[in-house]
């Protein structure tokens, strides 16, 4: 009877902590951008799960051409000439096996939608993020750090 208790508790911690581990590979949580053209870094981002759906806001833009505080000028719609900071940059993500795509991805810079693929890495320290037009192979993509 004791060895079936001892079963039963290594088996819960051991299911406890791969649910840990699979929390931590999600995409949500804040993140810090890093241009794929200069390496530098560039927004502080946080994606939310909203029933199933990962939406992005940027909570602080780090580097911009524009200064401080930097405006959406090459947005269209309800985006055009707002603060990128609290600005949605994301929407209507889900998952699919072990990436997170179907949605799309705004480049606050040129103003242009695109599809976008989240893909997290093993660890959940870091997530590719592919902005692609078409099909993924067209497109470029960035890697995120995980902020604590």
């Amino acid at each position: 009877m004791k060895s079936l208790l001892r079963t039963a508790v290594v088996a819960a911690l051991l299911l406890g902590t791969g649910s840990v581990f699979a929390a931590e590979t999600t995409p949500v949580g804040t993140w810090k951008t890093i241009d794929d053209e200069t390496g530098k870094p560039k927004s502080i981002v946080k994606i939310t799960d909203e029933a199933g759906e990962l939406k992005a806001t940027v909570l602080e833009v780090l580097q911009s051409d524009d200064g401080p505080h930097p405006i959406c000028k090459n947005c269209d719609g309800e985006r055009k000439d707002k603060p990128i900071e609290g600005m949605n940059i994301m929407w209507g993500v889900h998952k699919d096996g072990d990436v997170w795509d179907g949605g799309k991805i705004l480049d606050p810079k040129t103003g242009k939608v695109y599809k976008v693929k989240l893909q997290p890495s093993e660890d959940g320290s870091k997530l590719t993020v592919r902005g692609y037009i078409g099909f993924s192979l067209l497109g470029r993509s960035q890697e995120w750090q995980r902020q604590q």
